[in-house]
């Protein structure tokens, strides 16, 4: 059995108020920083057998601490990555909730791509190959992936058997930790969006309407 842990980036301040997509140069705040550092001591029972990370900076900082502490290396994987947003990379939430576009990406993500981008199914697509991947290398072992809110999402609810159109149902707030069980390639959810006792329980989420949370 392989066991996955989810690992949403920590916060950043650009939460909830720009897509920033495959943007470099956007690393963790204070709050962002402490959510990495909480890390090995929520996983400190976990015998992880390697840690995977998306490329971006974001969560290779929130990987660091927990890989220091398991004396691992941090392997980055493209598959990982966030969405490519194109040309909506950097825009501010506000001024992409006016265009008629955005609606789609919000309610109808099976036919929703980004201008000069990639479609949520494209990313769901290389999200849940790159772990099938990883499966194969980890097939009895336990794994840290740390991603992005969306991608994160989007592969949980691949292995929900949950539509495309309904992922944005699913909430990963920064710094969580999922987990799905892996046997014999039936998959289980065993724990969705945790986000331990720094958070004294309580999940952070996007306001009502605000859409994906880019961070």
């Amino acid at each position: 059995m392989t066991q996955v842990f989810f690992i949403r980036h920590g916060s950043t301040d650009s939460a909830d108020k720009r897509l920033t997509g495959w943007s470099r140069g956007v690393h963790l705040n204070a709050r962002g920083q402490a959510q990495a550092e909480a890390l090995p001591g929520r996983l400190a029972r976990v015998p992880l057998e390697a840690i995977y990370s998306s490329p971006l900076e974001r969560a290779l900082e929130t990987a660091l601490p927990l890989a220091t502490a398991k004396g691992l290396k941090v392997r980055q994987r493209h598959g990982l990555i966030e969405l490519n947003t194109g040309e909506w990379t950097g825009r501010s939430l506000r001024a992409l909730a006016r265009l008629k576009h955005w609606r789609v990406v919000q309610t109808a993500p099976s036919v929703a791509r980004f201008p000069g981008g990639e479609s949520l199914r494209e990313a769901q697509a290389r999200a849940v190959a790159e772990l099938e991947a990883l499966q194969e290398e980890h097939p009895k072992g336990a794994i840290a992936v740390v991603s992005h809110g969306d991608i994160i999402k989007l592969a949980i609810a691949h292995y929900a058997g949950l539509h495309i159109d309904l992922f944005q149902r699913l909430v990963i707030a920064p710094g969580s930790i999922s987990l799905v069980h892996f046997d014999s390639g039936s998959p289980r959810i065993v724990r969705l969006n945790d986000v331990g006792a720094w958070e004294d329980g309580v999940a952070r989420s996007a306001a009502p309407g605000a859409g994906p949370a880019k961070v």
